[in-house]
């Protein structure tokens, strides 16, 4: 009997992996002609702004960077940490939200709509209020613990409903402590006047980005999507249910809680620089399974490039719509993501 049920399960095994068809030629046609595209909008986007600059001149100001030339200081000190913050929020944004659909089998699962944005802001809120003046890393680091609160807060409010966490009630759970904490943030701003410092995060944007941040942020960034990178073949197992994944010989608690953490320190990392920027982690990981497939060892990777170039694209639409002035990121990338959840929402898959 025990040979029979052994059987079995190697047939429904061999029946789940022949769903995991992977294409490996677009994987990587999306990793080099995006790196090429990115290293191109890059360069555009370092040039345009409010003052023009012509691209010879960009490539002095990094190659043979004189201080006393004001294109000089403006490529150094603005323009190259915004657009390189930009990049790395992208890619942060993005694999957060393709390890939490691959860990939860929820296709609407994205840091923004499951409370670690929001959770992050109020931790935010908290350091500005009772701690002024504290330095980047300390922020970044409350930034992680306020985002674990904010999917703890949401996970523990929709595990009350009846029939289990779905899609849509998880969805709904996120938009409810969301709401609560954003306005605890507003309620904070206002009540010790430091709705200025909160402005950023409101708005969301890669503008004030300073090379003290990034320098700072660009270890957790680059260690986590190398963890992410690492977890992807047990990410791509879990993606077939848990007792597949088990039966595989996975420890899928250990799995969870190894991304769970690696989701908190990218979405920390990210809102900490840019704020309030939504549905990138929802948007990214449903187009690259589209082009790759659902073998997540391509997925990771190209969804870091395609959410670098998303945001990069976006910070430069955000400063040519109306220039002088600048379009809130948040804002524009919610044109696109909105309808997107609206349609997922109406689906209401719930494989990947």
């Amino acid at each position: 009997m025990s040979d029979l049920t052994e059987q079995i399960n190697k047939d429904d095994i061999g029946e789940e992996r022949t769903r995991l068809r992977s294409r490996p030629l677009a994987a990587s046609l999306i990793l080099i002609g995006g790196t090429i595209a990115l290293v191109l909008g890059m360069a555009v986007s370092v040039s345009f702004g409010a003052a023009d600059i012509e691209f010879i001149t960009v490539w002095q100001a990094i190659f043979a960077f004189d201080p006393t030339l004001t294109p000089h200081q403006i490529i150094q000190e603005l323009r190259l940490p915004r657009v390189l913050g930009g990049a790395m929020v992208g890619a942060s944004f993005a694999v957060a939200g393709a390890l939490m659909q691959g860990m939860t089998r929820n296709p609407m699962a994205d840091s923004g709509l499951l409370g670690l944005n929001a959770g992050a802001g109020f931790a935010l809120a908290i350091c500005f209020a009772f701690f002024p003046g504290m330095p980047f890393m300390y922020i970044i680091m409350y930034s992680f613990i306020g985002a674990g609160v904010g999917a703890g807060l949401v996970f523990g409010v929709g595990s009350f409903a009846k029939g289990g966490l779905s899609p849509v009630r998880l969805v709904l759970a996120g938009a409810a402590v969301s709401a609560l904490l954003a306005a605890l943030s507003e309620g904070i701003a206002l009540y010790f006047r430091i709705g200025q410092d909160m402005a950023f995060w409101y708005a969301g944007g890669v503008a004030g980005t300073k090379w003290n941040q990034l320098e700072i942020m660009a270890p957790w960034v680059g260690l986590a999507i190398l963890a992410a990178m690492m977890l992807s073949r047990s990410i791509t197992l879990l993606t077939l249910g848990e007792e597949i994944a088990a039966g595989l010989g996975q420890r899928t608690r250990l799995v969870k809680l190894a991304g769970t953490i690696i989701v908190l320190v990218l979405a920390g990392s990210a809102v900490s620089v840019v704020g309030a920027v939504g549905f990138v982690g929802l948007i990214i990981p449903h187009l690259t399974r589209y082009l790759v497939g659902v073998d997540y060892r391509w997925i990771i990777p190209c969804s870091a490039v395609l959410g670098s170039l998303l945001v990069m694209l976006a910070d430069l639409a955000a400063r040519m719509i109306n220039p002088p002035y600048e379009t809130p990121v948040g804002a524009l990338i919610a044109l696109i993501g909105v309808p997107f959840f609206l349609y997922l929402a109406r689906k209401e898959r719930r494989e990947l």
